[in-house]
């Protein structure tokens, strides 16, 4: 019961914060969408995100994802027409390459390099689309679109908007709260520590130091963030050095805040196996190809 209050304020701050983010993100494409500027952009873009089986409008999609975060992409994913294909190989995307400015800054203070953490998120991002457009099935369906018809009036444009809000707002609440009252069910029962015993052996898998677990599995439960905050409690005590750290970095841009990014995503009709899958997929081949490529440049 503690914890369903304890829940509550930072719930009420996260949101906030996030609102100021997601809803004038929203309300821009919304506009550009009614004004045409976006189909202009299409225009231009097209002949490049068509290789990646979407439309030249949805950069506007991923750029917002990639600079803001994961809850301003989705929002303004939301704001466009997409199939469920479509917004499944977007939504990959950005779960890959997220609030870039932010994370590439927190990996910076754990011992990596800020420009190369961003260059390889983005890369990885472009090339998951790529290798997506050929794997994934038709799923002609449409994806959820909470904007008005293409020939409705503005009043009618922005009614559906005011609308659209509401239900993003009470979606948003519930995630989050959901996600704070389980983070705090995590720290009164001390289940992190139990569990990183329990999963240090899977470390030799993902081609990581077996003592990282713990940060490995903050990381990817609560997100870099706090993931950054063990890592520089841990170099402070001399149980990780900061190459350790920055071996964890690789994996966890790839694959981080599992449980939050999937839900987000998930709850908007984006298959769950489709998003864990890919980042996991992605996680592996960038810290294994690093490793040859290090093993590699000593041989030479």
């Amino acid at each position: 019961m503690q914890c369903l209050k304890t829940a509550w304020p930072p719930t009420w701050k996260s949101a906030k914060w996030l609102l100021r983010l997601m809803i004038p993100i929203s309300l821009t494409v919304t506009l550009l969408q009614y004004t045409g500027i976006l189909e202009w952009i299409a225009g231009y873009l097209n002949p490049v995100f068509e290789h990646l089986g979407l439309p030249g409008a949805s950069a506007v999609i991923f750029i917002s994802g990639a600079t803001a975060g994961t809850y301003a992409g989705v929002a303004a994913l939301m704001s466009l027409q997409l199939t469920l294909r479509q917004a499944t190989i977007l939504g990959i995307m950005m779960a890959l390459c997220h609030a870039l400015p932010m994370e590439c800054a927190v990996n910076s203070k754990t011992g990596s390099s800020f420009w190369k953490m961003g260059l390889i998120r983005i890369v990885c991002a472009f090339l998951c689309a790529y290798i997506l457009n050929f794997l994934l099935p038709e799923l002609s369906e449409p994806f959820m679109y909470l904007g008005a018809d293409p020939d409705s009036s503005f009043a009618q444009v922005m009614l559906t908007w005011v609308q659209s809000q509401v239900k993003m707002v009470f979606m948003l609440f519930v995630i989050i709260y959901s996600l704070m009252v389980l983070q705090r069910l995590i720290d009164a029962y001390g289940l992190l520590r139990p569990l990183s015993n329990f999963l240090s052996p899977l470390m030799a898998v993902f081609g990581l130091p077996r003592q990282s677990a713990y940060m490995w599995l903050v990381g990817n439960v609560l997100g870099i963030s706090y993931g950054a905050a063990v890592m520089l409690e841990l170099q402070e005590k001399q149980l990780i050095s900061s190459e350790e750290s920055n071996e964890v970095n690789y994996h966890l841009i790839m694959n981080h805040s599992m449980l939050e990014d999937t839900i987000v995503f998930a709850a908007t009709g984006i298959s769950a196996l489709w998003i864990i899958g890919t980042r996991v997929a992605f996680a592996l081949g960038v810290v294994w190809s690093r490793k040859a490529l290090l093993k590699l440049s000593r041989l030479i």
